[in-house]
């Protein structure tokens, strides 16, 4: 077996540590091979659930027959079925009757009168079809197609097949246990259910330990208990099985290292801290109002008074703790999932393609047929509604929000798309089935007769006379008496015929609709199960070749380089690197210090030269992919991006640095001198400086170069070596320090500062941020004025011909009439129409700036820019061209004057 993908790898590597060093030295290791020359204290910020999990596993279950690497290759798979059945068990839940009795419009209408439905109300009757061992139909069926769905969707499948040894298959198990748990902890009709709650707890335990999407799990189960007391759903029950919840799962995720206090700081995770102190309060309020026996509007004016003075406390207390920078700040991939826009302000977040938002497109790949089903779903669990289905209620449009924000939560859609799916399809394949087998009447009837029995209940008023209690205070007697004719119908010889024949057309049409999904999942878990790391590639004569070029470079690194060797590379590889090599690398996807990958991104995309004082003090190799499609030099324009987001003066006034860039599939004059550009290319249209690195690898296809970095700093790597800083005598904790060979190079910095680190006391980059959105709205705009940039600082004319069409010459009388009387089309022209069709005002007036001659151009049908601005109705253009004495009265081929084609509106 084989380990996929980048992250997996480190994954890898820790859990090799874990089991070779025990958990002590794991939870103090300090890794001084990698974000070299920094290092990182792995046991502190890393998730450990996993690694710890295939330890356990690999020492007490299966010990000498099976190799901790095959452990880890087949985690993915053991709880990528544990997922399943646990989404079977979500289904079942939500499906019982006594769970799902309601519907969404009554209790609703109950929480508007003020009225509590209790348990009661929410249970409904169960069929005594497939009564077995507590399970019952259509509870069963919602189960087993639940199961069947989340089996083979690949949402899921991505993050559970063999190799993919990343912390969601384990996370997506822990995820679905703490919800089912969540909703077991509500059933109806069970007196010590919530009891449920203190293993809700322990499940979320290992969900925070496993990974960092604890808090979408502990901010869902908050909002659930929130939404439970709009709708008029708050009960002692509800109280208690969230209080445990809360307090023991906190209690013990607390005590992960990487976790720590945060669920008490971080802003993403007070919320669900904020629930429960509101729970608390709600309770003493309900415990006050039984006790004193308070009326209605006693009641609400008790909550009132109890809520005005919480409120006021949290207000000071807030105000007290927050200069102190107590609360942690909300990270900005958290951030990028709340505002307008698709992008973070965050260039090496927004570089991440996962980090993108989904399309139509993504949900269909990944979901399928689940794209219809689930919303079918959705409705029936309103209308089959309890405290536990409306769980699945919130985490729907949850999931869905956040999934469309950013691709890679597709992942959290499975779960939550297969239990309703699994739910629209087991109860219309139920009734269905009852409906062929003659089950239906049998069931209607008895489900009748408890209807009357329930209507004719009787309960005792304050003066001893007894009411009727009504079935459904939300129910409308106009809708009840259609249903009532409908039901009647529906007895009829003729009517069991009709639903005889719709379930068979019902039965027809799912299976032939499984039967396309299953192909289309089959296709799709054949290419998720090949490893991104050994390609499957066809020559030119039809053959079936295995490219393994990238482990192969790997190894030769690992048996042809010195055991302290630093291998510069773009942190998407450095946990290969690491793993596999066992070099030390200059960063890796933990993407923790944005200033030190920016440092490595200027190294990479600085011309040549620049690049090599830089790379001389860090590294002794350079390694590259550059096997087309989404090698390095794809990447390049992203780390132009991150590297000018902290060194300000490689792309200024232009965030998204556009002049690194391929225009038309050709390489910039920016990107064409780099560092990057040039070991790329070397031999192919680039020539490297051999006095400054020398290739020493390529790999069999070209995937990899390895360059070795000459006239390397032995002083900058010794110095690394002996400067390494403790936080205190004989401490583990002991990050390195830039050598002096440097320090030039990084006070040209500027710290990157997030939009929403509220306690940094530098002032806010706002004009960064502006820019930077405003590119990526219109990088085309971005593009036109980075080329301006570039050519002024070059001392040409932005309107200059490479066929010296025209030369910047003294905006004189003689050079106005020439240029009038010069028609032709060209690239100044094509230039201006463009901006004063977009209206980029900004960048029209640096066009003018730079070679005022080109406001009198004129193009091919004798116009120019004053009659495209008076077209358009730019009227601030028209005054810029009017300041550069661009004359209005001048006519065009057909003897028009920029007034005569004025906009009607100007």
């Amino acid at each position: 077996p084989v380990i996929h993908e980048f992250d997996p790898y480190f994954n890898w590597r820790a859990t090799q540590y874990l089991d070779e060093n025990g958990s002590k030295k794991f939870f103090t290791w300090f890794d001084h091979k990698v974000w070299y020359p920094l290092g990182r204290p792995v046991g502190s910020t890393i998730y450990p659930g996993m690694q710890f999990t295939a330890v356990y596993l690999k020492r007490y279950v299966f010990g000498d027959s099976m190799s901790l690497n095959d452990v880890c290759c087949y985690i993915p798979v053991w709880f990528g079925v544990a997922a399943t059945f646990l989404v079977g068990c979500i289904a079942f839940e939500a499906s019982l009757p006594e769970n799902s009795g309601g519907h969404i419009f009554g209790v609703v209408y109950d929480a508007l009168r003020g009225k509590y439905s209790g348990p009661e109300s929410m249970r409904g009757a169960s069929r005594p079809r497939l009564a077995l061992l507590g399970l019952s139909s259509p509870s069963l069926e919602c189960a087993a197609f639940a199961i069947g769905f989340m089996g083979v969707v690949p949402a899921h499948l991505m993050r559970s097949v063999g190799g993919g040894y990343d912390n969601e298959s384990v996370a997506v198990t822990a995820m679905t246990l703490t919800f089912w748990l969540w909703m077991r902890s509500l059933r109806s009709g069970e007196e010590y259910s919530y009891l449920v709650g203190v293993f809700t707890g322990l499940a979320y335990f290992y969900m925070a330990a496993a990974w960092g999407g604890y808090i979408f799990v502990l901010n869902l189960i908050a909002a659930h208990a929130a939404f439970l007391v709009v709708l008029g759903r708050f009960s002692t029950k509800v109280y208690k099985a969230y209080s445990l919840f809360y307090v023991v799962g906190t209690s013990l995720a607390i005590q992960i290292p990487v976790v720590g206090w945060s669920p008490l700081k971080s802003l993403e995770q007070l919320p669900a801290c904020a629930v429960f102190l509101g729970y608390q309060l709600l309770h003493y309020c309900e415990v006050q109002r039984k006790k004193k026996k308070l009326t209605r509007g006693d009641a609400f004016k008790l909550r009132v008074q109890v809520a005005v003075g919480a409120l006021a406390v949290v207000t000071l207390l807030v105000m007290l703790v927050t200069p102190s920078g107590y609360f942690g700040p909300i990270s900005s991939r958290v951030r990028g999932l709340f505002v307008p826009h698709t992008k973070t302000g965050n260039p090496l977040v927004d570089s991440v393609a996962e980090h993108q938002a989904a399309s139509q497109q993504a949900y269909w790949q990944y979901l399928h047929i689940l794209c219809f089903l689930a919303p079918a779903g959705f409705v029936i669990v309103l209308f089959r509604f309890g405290d536990s289905a409306s769980f699945l209620f919130v985490y729907a449009i949850t999931a869905y929000f956040f999934s469309h924000k950013m691709v890679r939560l597709v992942l959290l859609t499975a779960p939550i798309a297969s239990a309703l799916g699994g739910i629209a399809v087991g109860r219309v394949v139920a009734w269905s089935v009852s409906m062929l087998l003659g089950e239906g009447s049998e069931v209607e009837e008895k489900g009748t007769k408890k209807v009357k029995a329930n209507g004719e209940s009787k309960s005792k008023s304050k003066d001893g006379k007894k009411k009727k209690e009504k079935k459904s205070s939300g129910s409308l007697s106009g809708v009840a008496a259609i249903r009532d004719g409908f039901m009647e119908a529906s007895k009829s010889t003729e009517g069991k015929i009709v639903k005889a024949i719709a379930a068979v057309v019902l039965l027809g049409s799912l299976y032939m609709q499984a039967s396309s999904f299953k192909t289309y999942a089959w296709k799709i878990s054949a290419s998720l199960s090949n490893p991104s790391i050994i390609l499957k590639g066809q020559t030119r004569e039809g053959n079936i070749i295995k490219v393994d070029d990238y482990r192969e470079a790997y190894w030769w690194l690992r048996d042809n380089t010195p055991e302290d060797a630093r291998i510069m590379a773009w942190w998407d590889y450095g946990y290969q690197i690491t793993a596999i090599a066992n070099r030390t690398t200059i960063a890796d996807g933990n993407t923790w210090n944005h200033e030190h990958i920016a440092l490595l991104g200027r190294a990479l995309t600085s011309p040549l030269k620049e690049g090599h004082r830089i790379a001389r003090h860090l590294a002794d190799y350079v390694l590259l992919w550059t096997g087309g499609g989404g090698d390095d030099l794809a990447k390049s324009p992203h780390l132009a991006r991150i590297a000018n987001s902290v060194y300000r003066h490689m792309c200024p006034g232009d965030p998204t640095c556009s002049k690194f860039s391929m225009p038309g599939g050709q390489p910039s004059p920016m990107m064409r001198e780099s560092l990057l550009y040039k070991l790329h290319s070397n031999g192919m249209g680039a020539e490297v400086d051999k006095n400054r690195f020398k290739e020493v690898y390529r790999s069999k296809y070209g995937k990899v170069r390895i360059y070795r970095v000459n006239s390397v700093s032995k002083e900058s790597k010794e110095w690394v070596l002996k400067n390494r800083q403790c936080d205190a005598p004989g401490s583990w904790f002991c990050p390195g320090q830039y050598p002096p060979g440097l320090q030039k190079v990084l006070k040209e910095k500027k710290d990157f500062k997030q939009l929403e680190d509220f306690n940094a006391k530098t002032d806010a980059d706002d004009e960064y941020q502006k820019k930077y959105f405003e590119h990526l709205s219109d990088p085309e705009k971005a593009r036109r004025r980075a080329e301006i940039r570039e050519r002024k600082a070059r001392g040409e004319s932005p309107g200059q011909q490479p066929r010296g069409q025209m030369e910047s010459q003294p905006l004189t009388k003689s050079v106005i009439k020439e240029m009038n009387q010069r028609w032709e089309d060209t690239e100044f022209t094509s230039q201006l129409f463009s901006f004063i069709r977009m209206n980029d005002v900004e960048s029209f007036a640096m066009y003018l700036d730079s070679d005022p001659a080109v406001a009198h151009a004129r193009s091919k049908d004798g116009r120019g820019p004053m009659w495209w601005a008076h077209e358009h109705g730019r009227k601030e253009m028209v005054m810029m061209l009017k300041s550069l004495g661009v004359s209005e009265k001048l006519k065009d081929k057909d003897g028009m004057t920029p007034l005569d084609v004025a906009d009607d509106e100007f």
